[in-house]
C-alpha cells in the first residue's frame, strides 16, 4: 500500500476493504466524560470517529480537544475543521496542534452559517473556503510549507477529507463540484445522509463516468431515522436533505413505538444495497445522539468485525 499517513482509516481504505466511520458531537461543557463515553460505545465497530466542530453553529467543546481525548483512549479520530470560525493563521496552527497529538485525519468543511446557532450575531470568517483548506493541509503535509511559503520542519501527518452532498440543487453541478474537491487534494469523501437511494446511485454513475471513483474514497452517509417526525423535519427544514415521500409513508405505517426500529432497518437495507454500488468505498454512520445504535447497524449490515490493520 502507498500510505501517506499513519491513519487507520487510510490503511483500511487502501487495503480494499469497506471502511466504516461514525460521528460524535462534543458536549456543551468542559467535562470530557460524555465524548469519551460516546467513543467507547462505538470504538470496536468503526475504523475512525469524526468529531464535529461546533455543529449547527452552537458553542461546544472544541473538536481538537475532543479528538485528543479519543486519541488518548486509543481511537482514531477525524478532526472536523470549519472555515467559518478561523482565519488561515488559526487553521494552520490547529492543524499543527492536532498533528502534535498524533491525530491523523482531518475533514475540511465550510460550517453551518452562524445564524442557525446560539450566537447569530457572531462574525463569520471564511478567510479560506473548504477547498482552499484542503489545499492548505495537503501543502503542509506534502510540501512541508505554510501558505506563506515558510518551511515546516516537521509537517503534519494528515489524511485529508472533504464532504459532498449529492442532493443539493442544482444537481447537475454535484459531480463537477466533487471533481474540484478531488483536484484540490481531497483523499476521502463523506457524503450527506442518503435517503433517496436512486438519486445517490445516479450521482455515483456520474462519478464513475468521470473516473472520479478511482481518485478518491467515497464513504456513503447513513443516518437512521428515529421517527416519522424526524423524517418530516429533515424533509421540510434541512437544506440539501432529500427524504422521499415513500420513506415517510413507510415510517407512518409503523406503530409509533416501533418507528425507531424501522428506521434502523431502513439504514441497514440502505447499506446492503449500496455495498453493490461500484465506487462506494465504505460508510459514514451518523447516528446523531444515538451512538449506542451504531454497533447494531454495523453488525446487521455485515460490516463487523472490523479488519485487523497493523
Amino acid at each position: 500500500m502507498d500510505l501517506k499517513t499513519n491513519s487507520r482509516l487510510e490503511k483500511v481504505l487502501k487495503s480494499g476493504q469497506l471502511a466504516v466511520t461514525s460521528e460524535c458531537g462534543p458536549p456543551r461543557s468542559s467535562a470530557p466524560e460524555g465524548i469519551i463515553k460516546k467513543g467507547n460505545l462505538i470504538k470496536n465497530h468503526v475504523d475512525a470517529i469524526n468529531i464535529t466542530d461546533n455543529q449547527t453553529s452552537v458553542t461546544r467543546l472544541c473538536s481538537l480537544a475532543a479528538c485528543v481525548h479519543l486519541k488518548l483512549q486509543g481511537l482514531d479520530p477525524v478532526l472536523q475543521m470549519v472555515v467559518r470560525d478561523r482565519n488561515r493563521i488559526a487553521l494552520q496552527s490547529d492543524i499543527l496542534g492536532a498533528a502534535s497529538f498524533g491525530i491523523n485525519n482531518v475533514l475540511c468543511l465550510s460550517g453551518d452559517h452562524q445564524s442557525f446557532g446560539d450566537n447569530p450575531q457572531a462574525q463569520n470568517v471564511f478567510d479560506l473556503d473548504s477547498m482552499q483548506l484542503v489545499q492548505t493541509v495537503r501543502r503542509m503535509r506534502d510540501e512541508g510549507r505554510f501558505l506563506s511559503g515558510d518551511e515546516i520542519k516537521v509537517p503534519p501527518n494528515m489524511f485529508v477529507g472533504a464532504a459532498a452532498n449529492p442532493f443539493a440543487d442544482p444537481f447537475k453541478i454535484r459531480v463537477p463540484r466533487l471533481a474540484k474537491k478531488i483536484a484540490a487534494g481531497a483523499e476521502f469523501i463523506q457524503t450527506q445522509c442518503i435517503y433517496n437511494v436512486e438519486k445517490f446511485e445516479l450521482w455515483m454513475q456520474g462519478v464513475r463516468d468521470r473516473g472520479l471513483h478511482d481518485k478518491v474514497f467515497i464513504l456513503a452517509g447513513i443516518t437512521p431515522m428515529r421517527s416519522v417526525g424526524m423524517a418530516k423535519y429533515l424533509r421540510k427544514s434541512v437544506p440539501g436533505m432529500d427524504v422521499p415521500e415513500e420513506l415517510i409513508k413507510r415510517l407512518s405505517g409503523v406503530e409509533k413505538e416501533k418507528q425507531a426500529a424501522e428506521g434502523i432497518t431502513i439504514a441497514v437495507e440502505t447499506i446492503q444495497r449500496l455495498k453493490e454500488v461500484k465506487g462506494v468505498a465504505g460508510f459514514h454512520v451518523m447516528a446523531i445522539e444515538w451512538e449506542e445504535k451504531v454497533p447494531e447497524i454495523v453488525e446487521r449490515a455485515g460490516l463487523f468485525p472490523r479488519p485487523v490493520i497493523d
